[in-house]
């Protein structure tokens, strides 16, 4: 009973937020900010380094700090979270799988070199060498960047395949436990290697990836291991030790499960066991979930007093439509988990313009900015690290007050075909804001970016915000 009566309290909180104080008149959509409420504190946006980083590390110096420029600085995307991936490494001599099998799939970049051949080999520090490069770059560029590192699999030599793309049968574990405290140890050498040699101290270490699924299988599309949540509970009590005899003030997080069903499902399983004790962290992908399913997974990693990032997520589509439809699910996101940082998948990508927020070539070197980017600006450059996330009235906004408390930011979206109104009370702020305080920046199909302020009126404490169709809106105001 208690049970129910908590998931019924979740999806009324969901209704209040999202809907409260809403009222939709044909085009005019009216609701209310407060900037008094605080929702959560904001770390930052970011994005993962796998697999663009090791193959834009290869590039030319001049190209790697205009990309890099453009990840990090206040006037680009302003990223400051960046998750790196510890390759496991497959067969050199592919003995249990096709050579270059990832090619099937996610392309030779999914190929990631790992640091040992054998389980008695010794550390060959001189590979991943460029995508050691990005996140060295980064540093220099950022240096208040916050690092995690992750992994998709074990090495090969530790699995019961012989392959890194996963078990011969996607459903099973490909990782024996008697490899277990070796898995850890090598997660951890990497670890240690980056905090001795470059002072690069990792804030997290993910041990999992999307290892729920039945997606990793032997001669697969990338490094994949399956661990069922026992197991992950098993590995986890392996690791926590010979971490903290490291000597490194890396914590452990988990367990960036591909649903939020998924997720939810494990967390109730690590608390459950007692280990939810040895996580510092919760990570999720939001590739699938339901507002609900959010709500009650951001609800449960707090009530556990952790830190919490939404950690890779990422959509296909058209145009700025598909564009616009992941700025809804950011939103949703961070509306309904409020998660202390936000994280892409992909910064540059290839064969199209939706997984990414730069189109390159990475053989010739080649690249550009896509609708994306701007798209993605609309709250990564406004939006900034240590912000609180306020309450907006519309599940289509996201407001956020600046840590002085000087300036609010309000994101609106609209994904329709037509025109709309977003009527927004600010009758919660403390003084009127002045319309000479007020400035707005718009992305549509045809814009980047653009001064909009002449879409924003002001009457009052009433601020009202003219969208065109398929369009994003930012309004910056200083208070």
């Amino acid at each position: 009973m208690k049970k129910m009566i908590w998931i019924l309290g979740c999806m009324m909180s969901v209704a209040v937020w999202g809907q409260n104080n809403v009222v939709a008149a044909g085009d005019v959509v009216s609701y209310e900010v407060n900037p008094q409420k605080v929702r959560q504190q904001f770390d930052g946006w970011g994005v993962s380094l796998c697999w663009w980083a090791g193959q834009c590390g290869k590039w030319s110096d001049d190209k790697i700090d205009e990309i890099v420029t453009w990840l990090v600085s206040p006037e680009g995307l302003n990223y400051s979270h960046f998750r790196y991936n510890i390759g496991g490494g497959d067969d050199p001599q592919n003995r249990h799988c096709t050579p270059h099998h990832m090619a099937q799939g996610k392309g030779l970049r999914a190929e990631m070199e790992g640091f040992k051949d054998s389980i008695n080999d010794v550390y060959h520090w001189e590979r991943d060498a460029a995508q050691r490069k990005i996140m060295l770059k980064i540093r220099e560029k950022r240096p208040d960047a916050v690092f995690e590192a992750f992994s998709n699999s074990c090495p090969y030599y530790m699995t019961y395949s012989g392959c890194v793309g996963g078990h011969v049968d996607g459903g099973k574990d490909n990782l024996p436990p008697e490899y277990y405290e070796a898995f850890a140890r090598y997660l951890v050498d990497v670890c240690k290697h980056y905090k001795d040699v470059y002072g690069i101290e990792f804030k997290t270490l993910e041990p999992f990836n999307e290892s729920a699924t039945n997606y990793w299988r032997a001669n697969g599309s990338q490094e994949g291991c399956h661990f069922d949540f026992q197991s992950q509970i098993n590995f986890i009590r392996v690791l926590e030790p010979i971490l903290c005899q490291s000597g490194l003030n890396t914590v452990i997080s988990a367990a960036d499960e591909t649903s939020v069903s998924h997720a939810i499902e494990g967390l109730n399983q690590y608390v459950a066991a007692g280990v939810d004790k040895y996580i510092a962290q919760w990570n999720t992908h939001t590739y699938e979930g339901s507002i609900e399913e959010k709500v009650r997974y951001g609800e449960l990693a707090r009530q556990t007093g952790k830190h919490l990032w939404m950690s890779e997520t990422g959509a296909g589509g058209r145009g700025i439509a598909g564009n616009l439809k992941l700025a809804q699910r950011l939103i949703d996101d961070m509306r309904y988990i409020q998660p202390e940082a936000w994280i892409d998948w992909q910064y540059m990508e290839e064969n199209n313009d939706q997984w990414c927020t730069v189109r390159g070539n990475f053989k010739a070197q080649t690249y550009a900015r896509v609708k994306n980017y701007y798209v993605r600006q609309q709250c990564s450059r406004f939006i900034k690290r240590g912000y609180r996330i306020v309450e907006s009235g519309c599940h289509q906004s996201l407001a956020a007050v600046s840590a002085d408390g000087h300036t609010l930011v309000i994101v609106a979206l609209n994904e329709d075909s037509t025109a709309k109104t977003h009527k927004i009370s600010l009758t919660r702020l403390k003084h009127k804001p002045a319309k000479s305080g007020i400035s707005a920046y718009r992305t549509t199909a045809d814009e980047n970016l653009c001064d909009a302020t002449s879409s924003v009126k002001l009457d009052g404490k009433t601020l009202s915000l003219v969208m065109p169709a398929l369009s994003i809106t930012t309004v910056v105001i200083n208070l």
